[in-house]
């Protein structure tokens, strides 16, 4: 029987569960592009819509793993296990920039393949992007060298790694079908499969700056990714976590890369949500692989990793090894691009932030440039915020909301009518919330 693309998207638009066999041949168009664009975007808005069984979701995940390689570190005899964590993205998001060195040092290798920016949220790439001559697509040969001799390599998808995936990713970012449970399910889980993994943790952001604003759909899809990854043997466990207001105090790509430098080399905040959350992956990432015994030694040997500076010497030729300054992590505030502008948004009054859309500020990054508008767009690496206050920071007229880099007082002034809306200004705020609301296994499904 002839396939055609009209006639699955057709029957997937109309509620109907697809055969394995029109599966794969979508998955099959979207590599070798036979299918337009335009069919993607109808075939995903369609999923959007009507959703996924658990069946098809698994057949999709297959096939876009073995769309193309498939990585084995079997050949060489690493002395720790592989592991990786993925985040569903949020707003001032760079966990994986420490964590990733934080686990490298404690014996644990990460073959971590990241995305660029969806919507509000900033990809892991576009920061690392910032930083003079870091090769984020290396060949599978130098990511495979760069993993064994530094113990992490943060990359994006190489041209024979999940291409189906590659390309689905850019059209589902500017056709409003990013939120789509079966959709990322199979998207995170095509790539973390092709990298070879033995154990993964998810970060499932809830709240207003996350894609996942009710935690009751966080939920859904933490359940949904551990219960295919598991079924597909790859153990996994996943983390409910905050996503109410900024992550850390930047929200740009160069600015969030120079936060995470300080954090590493003890000059940042460590007794902030955004450590809490570090160390809660950490902890997860080390007993899954057996480093530790249990979630509480893990966060130890992570911190201890963290105090030594042995993460931080991790990160540093971990930056040279994939083409990055040798001095970056002493150099890095002259090696990372900077705004001409540096202005302050104040509040419209004095008082307690109260509460944050956090989506709101990462929209203002993108009018600065810091995001895409469409597939494609040019980032300005350099713009965006620092000193973000969060709820129950204190502001007035020597405390900003913000500090906001930009290109031009334009962009600026736009950013501050923004940022004034996104924060709510009280007499009082209430507690936050905890970091971690939810640890989802395969044993609690």
């Amino acid at each position: 029987m002839m396939l055609l693309p009209q006639e699955i998207i057709r029957r997937k638009r109309d509620g109907e569960s697809l055969t394995p066999e029109e599966i794969v041949f979508m998955v099959r168009g979207l590599t070798d592009q036979s299918i337009s664009e335009g069919q993607v975007a109808a075939f995903a808005m369609a999923v959007f819509f009507q959703g996924m069984s658990m069946d098809e979701c698994v057949i999709l995940t297959r096939e876009m793993t073995h769309s193309g390689s498939v990585l084995d570190w079997s050949g060489l005899d690493l002395p720790g296990p592989v592991l990786d964590k993925h985040s569903t993205g949020g707003v001032g998001d760079k966990v994986s920039l420490m964590l990733a060195p934080i686990v490298a040092a404690c014996g644990g290798f990460v073959p971590m393949i990241s995305g660029r920016g969806l919507g509000h949220t900033g990809g892991t790439l576009d920061k690392l992007d910032s930083i003079p001559g870091y090769v984020t697509t290396p060949d599978n040969a130098l990511f495979r060298t760069v993993v064994a001799d530094t113990g992490c390599a943060i990359i994006g998808q190489t041209a024979d790694l999940a291409p189906a995936d590659r390309r689905f990713y850019a059209i589902r970012d500017v056709t409003a079908t990013v939120e789509s449970v079966p959709l990322i399910t199979a998207s995170i889980l095509s790539k973390k499969l092709a990298a070879g993994l033995q154990g993964l943790v998810m970060d499932v952001k809830t709240g207003s700056g996350a894609f996942a604003v009710e935690e009751a759909m966080a939920e859904q899809l933490a359940r949904s990714i551990v219960s295919v990854a598991n079924g597909a043997g790859l153990e996994t466990v996943a983390l409910i976590t905050d996503m109410d207001q900024v992550l850390g105090r930047t929200v740009g790509n160069a600015l969030e890369v120079g936060e995470a430098v300080d954090y590493l080399t003890g000059k940042g905040q460590r007794d902030s949500r955004l450590h809490a959350i570090v160390m809660a992956l950490a902890a997860d990432m080390l007993t899954l692989g057996g480093i530790t015994d249990c979630v509480e030694d893990g966060r130890r040997k992570a911190e201890q990793a963290l105090d030594s500076t042995a993460a931080a010497a991790h990160f540093a030729r971990m930056v040279a090894a994939l083409g990055g300054p040798t001095d970056f992590l002493e150099a890095h505030a002259r090696r990372l691009p900077a705004a001409p502008l540096r202005i302050p948004c104040l509040s419209h009054g004095a008082g307690v932030i109260s509460a944050v859309d956090a989506r709101a500020v990462g929209v203002a990054v993108v009018g600065l440039g810091g995001g895409r508008r469409r597939a494609g767009d040019d980032i300005d690496h350099a713009v965006g915020l620092s000193e973000v206050r969060g709820i129950g920071d204190r502001v007035g007229p020597d405390r900003p909301l913000a500090m906001i880099h930009a290109r031009d007082e334009a962009a600026a002034d736009a950013a501050i009518a923004q940022l004034r809306a996104a924060f709510a200004v009280a007499d009082s705020a209430p507690q936050p919330a905890p970091m971690v609301r939810q640890r989802i296994t395969g044993e609690n499904l």
